[in-house]
């Protein structure tokens, strides 16, 4: 007998939505997760709710011309589809661009979800026309970050728990998927030991019973596997060169890719899974929740960014335009981490940190915080790891400095006239109007943007001028984030067998179907894109589902 029409497994944003869309059509759902109820929202609770849209009002008030054909352009240009299994995740990138150009945002707005009046210039590319990267500012600003588009959803959720529609199992994990005649139509697995952890901590794996739950559809939303170290480098693509042998974690413990093997042992295909996305700007967590846990900077162009031997790293790999360019470069040294080299003043103006965690006046919506950012000095989550940080080495000069960074690493890799004279050729480019460093360029550039200039990039000056001093440094590390395979679906989040043919009664959503059909980034991701990718599956699986059942 069934225990509901339908089982979510995974009670993060992509399960959430499928949930409100079944929900809202009198359907009985039965969420499975495997941590405590503290975790509802899963790692969307955690970004700093970033959403890509395309020719928003937002943009449009502050006088950016875009459009769907523009966008679409940008994102074939950084996804480079080259595989025959691309069908479907090209596909999906048609179909998420034109829903980011459409409804998305009057969906989220229906919901209650508002947005700021700014807009952020992330990804913004390779240095090419045709290729990877944000023609121009699209990252929107969720008002309330990562907590308020979990919570626009689990509201509705919560509601029809209490009507009787919705039940959650907390501390199930799933480890089988159950086919009957060619079809999924349940699960089973270990029920955990209760956990009384806060959020994001890790839990005990320790199975203290079994489970078994029919239905007459499965929907996976569980997720992707960057809390897991060895099972990223397992899939580390050969073409970003070796490995890390040190990172740091950007996501709970918890996302440990389970399910993409559960889901290929009952018959789905799973593609991509050398396709991932992990940030090159990542900092230990002074005041860690998780395993590892750092944190990325969300830089503004002016930094000088330096390889660990103190070579700077050349065009188009300046901070916030070519991640998976800059990750393969960094890599090619023989070292896993590289340096920012900056002052005081693009600090307290370029340094912003990932993760509602870290932004308490956008998270909380106090606009009064808010404002104080304009003009002040560094945010003050910023300041703390200044203070704090691990990775952070202050000086009033630059010898200083660099015995400093020396010091940090253990080792002298950089020596102070090598990185005197890379600074020094920096500066002496900045005094004039004209030049031909590209970065200076870029620079000049962004100010043009009123947001940028009003938010996000400090005034153009010479690094080794006192004024804007002490110098700082700052260690980078690899941040593990998003898996960008996983569960090959069609446009209705159904689950393909390795012959493309439907597996039936199963679905995936989110990151365990690559945000859509297997890898709708390809691989390149234009930022913004992964909560909307959510929203955009399990959208897409709910009411799919909604049809489906009849």
């Amino acid at each position: 007998m069934a225990e509901a029409d339908v089982v979510v497994v995974g009670a993060g944003l992509a399960g959430l939505v499928a949930t409100y869309e079944l929900t809202r059509a009198g359907r009985s759902v039965l969420v499975v997760e495997q941590e405590n109820a503290d975790n509802l929202g899963g790692q969307a609770h955690w970004s700093l709710g970033g959403l890509f849209l395309v020719d928003s009002p937002e943009q449009r008030r502050i006088g950016i011309r875009d459009d769907h054909e523009l966008a679409l352009r940008d994102w074939m240009g950084s996804a480079a589809f080259d595989r025959p299994e691309d069908y479907w995740p090209r596909r999906w990138a048609e179909a998420y661009v034109a829903f980011a150009a459409g409804e998305k945002r009057a969906y989220l707005r229906g919901l209650g979800m508002r947005f700021m009046p700014f807009v952020g210039w992330a990804e913004r590319g390779d240095g090419t026309a045709t290729g990877h990267g944000n023609s121009v500012p699209r990252f929107h600003f969720g008002w309330g970050t990562g907590p308020e588009i979990v919570r626009v959803f689990a509201e509705r959720v919560r509601e029809a728990e209490r009507a009787g529609l919705v039940r959650f199992e907390y501390r199930h994990r799933v480890d089988e998927l159950l086919v009957s005649g060619g079809a999924v139509r349940g699960v089973r697995g270990s029920v955990l030991e209760p956990s009384a952890e806060r959020r994001g901590v890790a839990s005990s794996r320790t199975v203290v019973g079994e489970f078994e739950r029919r239905a007459q559809a499965v929907v996976v939303a569980s997720g992707g596997i960057g809390g897991d170290h060895d099972l990223v480098r397992r899939n580390w693509p050969e073409r970003l060169g070796r490995p890390p042998e040190h990172m740091l974690t950007g996501v709970p413990a918890h996302v440990d890719g389970r399910m993409l093997d559960v889901g290929e042992r009952a018959g789905a295909s799973v593609v991509n899974r050398d396709r991932m996305w992990h940030y090159t700007e990542g900092i230990a967590n002074w005041d860690p929740v998780w395993p590892g846990h750092g944190i990325r900077i969300l830089p503004g162009p002016s930094s000088l960014w330096l390889d660990a031997t103190g070579n700077r790293l050349p065009p188009p790999y300046f901070p916030g335009f070519d991640t998976m360019g800059t990750l393969r470069r960094i890599l090619a040294t023989g070292h896993d981490h590289s340096w920012f080299l900056l002052d005081r003043s693009i600090l307290a103006k370029e340094f912003g940190l990932s993760g509602s965690e870290q932004n308490p006046d956008l998270t909380n919506k106090r606009l009064r915080d808010l404002l104080s950012r304009v003009g002040g000095g560094p945010p003050g989550p910023v300041a703390a790891f200044e203070r704090r940080g691990a990775d952070f080495v202050v000086r009033d000069n630059l010898r200083d400095l660099v015995a400093g960074m020396n010091e940090l690493t253990g080792h002298r890799l950089l020596d102070h006239e090598r990185v005197r004279r890379e600074v020094v050729a920096r500066d002496r480019e900045m005094r004039r109007p004209y030049g031909k460093d590209a970065q200076i360029t870029a620079i000049r550039s962004a100010r043009r943007f009123a947001s940028d200039r009003v938010l996000r990039v400090a005034s153009p000056h010479e690094l080794l001028d006192a004024r804007h001093g002490p110098l700082i440094a700052v260690r980078l590390r690899v941040l593990t984030r998003k898996t960008l395979g996983g569960m090959r679906t069609d446009l209705d989040s159904r689950v393909l067998r390795p012959d493309g043919e439907v597996l039936e009664g199963l679905y995936a959503a989110g990151e365990a179907a690559g945000f859509g059909g297997g890898g709708m980034h390809g691989y390149n991701a234009l930022e913004g894109t992964f909560l909307g990718g959510c929203v955009f599956s399990g959208r897409n699986a709910g009411r799919a589902l909604v049809r489906d059942l009849g």
